[in-house]
């Protein structure tokens, strides 16, 4: 072997160890290009490295992956310093930035590393005190995506948010359309208002009138005696969130067509007309058009919340949103039960190719799972039946189309299954048919994450 090819076998290796750091690796050139980083951005931002590599940061930045960001400091400075930052999907990081400067005393390249925190106060590590604002946090129910369709349909709402107009979200159950109906109230006119919810189909009929409308003291038996008000009274100023729409019963649609046309209604119990401004946004996982068509939906109602009508694809139209929710939902189940677990490569690409008929909230509900089942790296062998019976094989999706990339994949996949069922050098070499040695290099090189 020639000295090329140690320089680049060594080379390779150095990413690979770099892959395997708990901290995220950012290098950027004297054009604040991201020209390096390893594979934790995926854990921190749901963007794969390829993702990432030959951006400019403040691209990155401008889309809302992390808050605030330490760059223009660095550069005009060109000293080291930290902050704590804060990703779109979660993750608190305490960030330190490093120029190296040329002969000239100009910044060739940035070092930049990021710590995940959990619970710490952190201080910025400059000498003097660096001002800059580190307590910007995220909007409030942001959605998380990588999805360009789901861009598309945020960018629509950000266009119809400042309106008054009524808003039906449709999609399968568990799409997030509650979520988005949080997003849409945040960013509107309403946002200093309250923003109500309830579930249509959660609450027997009589309830929810009273619930939705209030009433009247003494208006039926068990009534408080002072009487109640309603959300939608609740909501004046503000957003009513009707979730599960479809299932409003008849009577209720007649009232609920009255305070979206009159801005007015009725308590149970009074003859007094109330008068009240607030938004309706509805969500259903029903078809009303067809509802409509049999009777079972007032065509007048669907019509007066269909002024603007949002589709949500289901997750399995979106698979590039699978890791960002991933990484989500980890970083808040993990904070939840005071644990750190991470993810294992393979457990995520079947996570990937799963079709997830329960949507993000399935995904939601797996997380959760996972962290208080799973030992430290959560494993194929911790999903379950049901998920990885409807997978199957998926080590052959993932291949690279080059044969030496192809089979050093394909020896990756089988050395880690191995070891992640053995758990010995020994008993993986005689499970592969190679000798012990051999075993010991492989698990090594590609298994170290599972010996955590």
């Amino acid at each position: 072997m020639d000295n090329k090819g140690i320089i680049e076998m060594t080379l390779e290796t150095l990413l690979k160890i770099l892959d395997y750091s708990s901290d995220e690796i950012f290098v950027l050139d004297c054009e604040k290009r991201i020209i390096y980083v390893n594979r934790v951005c995926e854990r921190h931002y749901g963007l794969k490295p390829k993702d990432v590599i030959g951006k400019y940061n403040v691209e990155l930045f401008e889309k809302g992956y992390w808050k605030p960001s330490i760059v223009p400091y660095v550069y005009k400075n060109k000293k080291p310093c930290s902050l704590k930052q804060q990703t779109y999907i979660g993750a608190e990081l305490l960030t330190s930035a490093i120029p190296i400067l040329n002969d000239d005393g100009e910044i060739d390249f940035v070092v930049i590393t990021s710590t995940e925190i959990k619970n710490q106060k952190m201080e910025l590590a400059e000498e003097g005190k660096l001002e800059l604002n580190t307590t910007h946090s995220l909007e409030k129910k942001r959605f998380v995506t990588n999805s360009e369709k789901i861009k598309r349909i945020l960018t629509f709402c950000e266009k119809v948010a400042p309106t008054e107009s009524t808003i039906l979200i449709q999609g399968e159950s568990g799409t997030g359309k509650g979520v988005l109906s949080s997003f849409i109230h945040n960013i509107s006119k309403r946002k200093e208002g309250s923003f109500l919810t309830i579930n249509c189909a959660a609450i027997p009929e009589d309830l929810l009138e009273s619930e939705l409308f209030g009433y009247s003291k003494g208006a039926f038996t068990g009534a408080n005696k002072t009487g109640k008000a309603g959300l939608i009274e609740a909501a004046d100023k503000g957003t009513l969130f009707l979730d599960e729409i479809g299932e409003m019963p008849m009577p209720l649609q007649a009232k609920l067509l009255q305070v979206i046309q009159d801005k007015q209604f009725i308590p149970i119990g009074s003859s007094e007309v109330k008068k009240v401004d607030v938004r309706i946004i509805a969500a259903t996982n029903q078809n009303l058009l067809q509802m409509v068509e049999n009777k079972l939906f007032r065509e007048d109602l669907f019509y007066r919340l269909n002024v603007i009508d949002i589709l949500l694809p289901p997750l399995r139209d979106r698979k590039e949103d699978i890791i960002p929710l991933t990484y989500t939902f980890l970083n808040k189940f993990n904070k939840k039960y005071n644990e750190n677990k991470v993810i294992s490569e393979e457990c995520l690409n079947i996570l990937i190719h799963y079709s997830w008929p329960g949507n993000v909230r399935q995904l939601e509900n797996l997380l959760e799972r996972l962290v208080v089942v799973s030992d430290s790296v959560i494993q194929i062998a911790d999903l379950p039946d049901m998920i990885t019976e409807n997978v199957g094989d998926v080590t052959h999706l993932s291949l690279s189309t080059t044969l030496d990339k192809a089979l050093d994949q394909t020896t990756r996949i089988l050395i880690r299954k191995s070891y992640q069922k053995w758990k010995s050098s020994r008993k993986v070499a005689a499970d592969l048919d190679i000798s012990q040695t051999k075993a010991s290099k492989l698990i090594r090189e590609h298994c170290q994450d599972l010996m955590l």
